[in-house]
């Protein structure tokens, strides 16, 4: 139980971090009148870090054991996140922020490995849901960190790192433990293509996910600021986002489980989309933002996990883990794409253009999802 939590606290300071610098670094280098393209495209260098750590992280955990490289991935953290506030250089802050993606993308690896393989199997959805839910209060957190600016601009950046010791001496007191290596599967190399032949609908949702998260969490503070919301509303609106998601994530579980996901997720991409088109209608109107806000990110929030349940839904146990690295290969690609849309749109098309790709985006999800049929996916696997 132990490690469960100090596992779990890694997972919270690490989404408490990457919530903080996505909105914080884009308020930063607004006020040093960086255009919002090269704003976005700074942003993109999180997401960079993270996709292309994905690829190697798994040999360092099987090689050291994953309490190593999660203490790397921290004190990587941790030590980049103390080098922002010393330059203000576009080429420097991407770099930084690379680094900082290939820190966060290696402990969530590893932490989150550690708790599957050391789950009960009669609990390990509980834990896995518990992983989930310690991210996503992390990363509605992260924000109200903006608020501390006026105190300084080196401030926020020294509290995050101030967190990320204080739980970094509780992963200390762990004992270490190293995976078990697992043969490769003679048909590996086919196992990818079958998952998009089976389930390519069920995907969809991990990439969605992907563009509307840093989308959000990066574009939206640039909003924000041209339509003169001080920077606490800005914190405050995307901790209701995040909020939404936190506390509709169990229900619409269990309405799935009762009613199917492919209802539900189709019915959350349409409802959401309509909140997006909504939102630049509400203008500088707070309570009307605030409803807005905490709605669609309740809806699309479980986005990712729902897509994932539903694949596991259609997909054998055998080619299961494909889903999951394809999933978090679509996350990333998507995070990646998000901020340098959402700049590119802010600056030459309209302040509100990001919420109308949202929208756009989860209103064509909703309409594919007629042209999907499961049945017949399950019956081209056994033909």
């Amino acid at each position: 139980m132990v490690r469960l939590i100090s596992l779990l606290l890694v997972v919270v300071v690490a989404g408490m971090s990457q919530g903080l610098l996505l909105p914080l670094l884009s308020i930063l280098l607004e006020r040093a009148g960086v255009s919002s393209d090269l704003n976005g495209m700074n942003s993109m260098a999180l997401y960079i870090g993270i996709f292309f750590t994905m690829f190697v992280v798994e040999k360092p955990v099987i090689r050291f054991g994953y309490k190593r490289v999660i203490i790397a991935g921290m004190i990587l953290v941790t030590l980049t996140t103390l080098l922002f506030p010393l330059t203000q250089s576009l080429a420097v802050w991407f770099v930084l922020r690379m680094l900082v993606g290939v820190g966060d993308s290696s402990l969530h690896f590893a932490t989150q490995l550690w708790i599957v393989t050391s789950s009960p199997a009669d609990r390990r959805g509980r834990y896995i849901s518990l992983y989930g839910m310690a991210y996503g209060a992390g990363f509605s957190l992260g924000p109200l960190g903006i608020n501390l600016l006026p105190l300084g601009p080196t401030v926020p950046f020294l509290v995050s790192s101030l967190f990320f010791a204080a739980v970094l001496l509780l992963v200390l007191r762990i004992p270490n433990e190293i995976p078990e290596r697992v043969a490769k599967s003679a048909s590996e190399e086919n196992r990818f293509v079958r998952t998009y032949r089976l389930v390519w609908f069920a995907l969809i949702p991990s990439f969605l996910y992907g563009i509307m998260e840093a989308t959000m969490n990066s574009s939206f503070p640039l909003y924000g600021l041209r339509i003169d919301l001080n920077q606490q509303w800005i914190s405050l609106l995307l901790v209701a986002f995040g909020i939404g998601g936190l506390i509709l994530q169990l229900p619409l579980g269990i309405w799935s489980d009762k009613i199917g996901r492919k209802p539900v997720l189709m019915t959350c991409g349409a409802v959401g989309a309509l909140l997006f088109f909504a939102i630049p209608a509400a203008g500088d109107n707070l309570p009307l933002l605030f409803i807005f806000f905490s709605l669609a990110g309740g809806l699309v929030g479980s986005f990712f996990s729902l897509g994932l349940a539903y694949a596991a839904d259609n997909l054998p146990r055998r080619i299961l883990p494909a889903a999951n690295v394809i999933a978090s290969i679509h996350f990333s690609i998507g995070s990646i794409l998000g901020p340098g849309i959402g700049g590119y749109g802010i600056r030459y098309i309209s302040n509100h253009s990001m919420f109308l790709f949202l929208g756009a985006g989860f209103l064509l999800f909703a309409v594919l999802g007629f042209l999907f049929r499961p049945k017949r996916a399950a019956e081209a696997l056994t033909a």
